[in-house]
C-alpha cells in the first residue's frame, strides 16, 4: 500500500463508498464510508503494464492499493461494490470520465462506444435492510429454513477463487462454483453456525428454488455502483455492461 508521506505531494480526493461504511466493523477506517485516493502517476502506469501482475490477475489489486492513501485500508477489506466504486473514481481522476470501449451490437458486431463514467450512480439500497453489522437473515420460501448470510470482502473472494481452482485440479466434471460461493456467504442455518453443518446443508439439502431466491436477495441488498448504461445501437436502446479491463484504467495499455 502507498505510504501516506510518500503520496502527500500528489493531489488526492476523498470519495464516498456505496455501502456508506455500514457493513464494516466500527473500529475499521472503512466504517466512515469514505476513503482518500491519490491521482495516478507514472508509478501506477508501471503497475498497469506489468506482465507479471497481469498474468497473476493481481494488477487491479496492486493498482488500487497504490492509489489508496487512507491509513490502514486495503482493497481486500472491501466488499465488491465498494471496490468497484474506487475503480471508477480512480479512472475518472486519472483520465477523465470518457471511456472508449468495444461492445457487441444486437446483431453481434463489435462496435466502439464512449461511456460517460460520471453517469454511474450508486445503486439505490432497499429501506428494509439493516446494514449495521453485515449480517442478514432470510427464511427460505420452499423449505422454511432460516439462513443468515454476509456480503463478501475481497479477501474472501480470493479464498473462493483458491478453493475453486484447487477443486478444478482434481479433474472433477462439474466445478461447484455456485455452491462454493454460498458456503462463504452463509453464516448460519437455523441458528447453527458450524461450518461443516453449513457446507453439508448446501451440498445436500439446499433446494434450487431456495438457492435462487437467496442469490437474488444477496444481489438486491448488495451496495454497488451501477456499471451498466443504456446505449443506442441499430435503432434500439440496449442495456450494456461497461467492460472492466486493464484498458479501463489506461486507454493505451496492451495485454
Amino acid at each position: 500500500m502507498a505510504d501516506k508521506k510518500e503520496t502527500s505531494q500528489f493531489p488526492s480526493e476523498v470519495i464516498d463508498l456505496p455501502s456508506g461504511g455500514a457493513v464494516y466493523p466500527t473500529d475499521s477506517t472503512l466504517s466512515s464510508g469514505k476513503i482518500e485516493i491519490k491521482y495516478m502517476t507514472a508509478k501506477e502506469e508501471d503497475i498497469l503494464t506489468s506482465q507479471n501482475l497481469i498474468k497473476k490477475g493481481l494488477v487491479l489489486e496492486k493498482l488500487l492499493n497504490s492509489l489508496i492513501i487512507t491509513p490502514g485500508v486495503n482493497v481486500d477489506d472491501m466488499i465488491l461494490g465498494d471496490k468497484n466504486a474506487v475503480m471508477v473514481a480512480a479512472r475518472i481522476l486519472a483520465y477523465g470520465s470518457e471511456y472508449n470501449a468495444e461492445i457487441l451490437s444486437p446483431s453481434g458486431e463489435t462496435v466502439n462506444h464512449i461511456f460517460d463514467l460520471s453517469d454511474c450512480p450508486f445503486k439505490e439500497l432497499p429501506n428494509d435492510i439493516d446494514y449495521s453489522d453485515n449480517n442478514f437473515e432470510l427464511t427460505l420460501p420452499a423449505s422454511k429454513i432460516k439462513v443468515k448470510f454476509k456480503l463478501l470482502t475481497g479477501k474472501e473472494e480470493k479464498e473462493i477463487d483458491k478453493e475453486i481452482k484447487s477443486i478444478s485440479k482434481t479433474g472433477v466434471e462439474v466445478v461447484p462454483e455456485l455452491t462454493t460461493r454460498l458456503k462463504y456467504c452463509i453464516t448460519s442455518v437455523d441458528d447453527n453456525s458450524d461450518s461443516s453443518y453449513i457446507r453439508h446443508f448446501i451440498d445436500n439439502q439446499l433446494l434450487s428454488r431456495d438457492s435462487i431466491i437467496l442469490r437474488q436477495e444477496i444481489q438486491r441488498l448488495s451496495p454497488d455502483i451501477e456499471l451498466t448504461q443504456d446505449v443506442e445501437m441499430e435503432g434500439e436502446t440496449v442495456r450494456v455492461d461497461i467492460p472492466m479491463t486493464v484498458n479501463f484504467f489506461w486507454p493505451t495499455a496492451r495485454t
